[in-house]
């Protein structure tokens, strides 16, 4: 259970408890969203399951996008293991390491955001913890939300984790080099379970390992990136 907005337990947090951390975190998130719209930096909240391959596909998308200029906040609970390998890559990385917080807010980001330079960047991507519940509760002043689901979860995850999934713009899924090896994992009943909880239904799939797919996600990228207005703070 996340100390901080303890989900499911409501003998922890009670409703309007919560219902005052999410109006701080809406205000919070309002003032990030202000400063994305200020640079013209295209703010990604990337989320998925622990190993679904969120690191993975920033990387490949250095590699594929060498013109533009990318920034990554990555959390996790400990270590700073994602934001050196994305530094690696050439991604201006910073670390939130959230101690027992099972997802980023509003005043975790804002807070990283003055110790990294990312006002000059094209796209600013917000990794999120690992976790397919309390990460897309919180608003984060995204321009769109992005969810990582790798061949290897199961088919019906969308169907178990249906909030997560009902507020992403887009699903990557990822590893699709594994497919070979999975004859039980079929992409077109991932894509039915996708249709029953999504308003919007919209899958790019790809693997960061070959590069298979990665043209189509690179593409979503750059037109979100050119499409005015502000999505998630409408």
């Amino acid at each position: 259970m996340c100390d901080v907005c303890g989900c499911g337990d409501p003998e922890v947090v009670s409703i309007p408890v919560h219902e005052r951390i999410l109006s701080a975190n809406d205000r919070g998130a309002r003032h990030n969203r202000e400063h994305f719209l200020e640079h013209g930096v295209l703010a990604i909240n990337l989320m998925g399951s622990p190993g679904s391959g969120k690191t993975a596909l920033l990387e490949a998308t250095a590699r594929h996008l060498p013109a533009r200029t990318l920034a990554a906040l990555s959390g996790d609970l400990a270590t700073e293991h994602d934001a050196v390998r994305l530094s690696h890559a050439g991604i201006r990385a910073r670390a939130i390491t959230t101690g027992s917080a099972c997802h980023l807010d509003a005043a975790m980001v804002h807070h990283a955001l003055h110790h990294l330079a990312w006002d000059d960047a094209d796209c600013l991507f917000i990794e999120n913890v690992g976790n397919l519940v309390c990460p897309a509760i919180y608003d984060l002043g995204q321009r769109a939300n992005v969810v990582a689901l790798s061949v290897t979860e199961g088919e019906d995850k969308p169907l178990k984790y249906p909030v997560m999934f009902r507020a992403a713009d887009l699903v990557v899924l990822t590893k699709i080099d594994l497919l070979p090896h999975l004859p039980d994992v079929h992409p077109k009943r991932i894509e039915d379970s996708l249709a029953r909880v999504m308003p919007e239904p919209r899958l790019i799939a790809l693997s960061a390992t070959t590069g298979e797919g990665m043209e189509a996600w690179v593409d979503w990228l750059e037109q979100t990136r050119a499409r005015r207005g502000d999505r998630h703070g409408s």
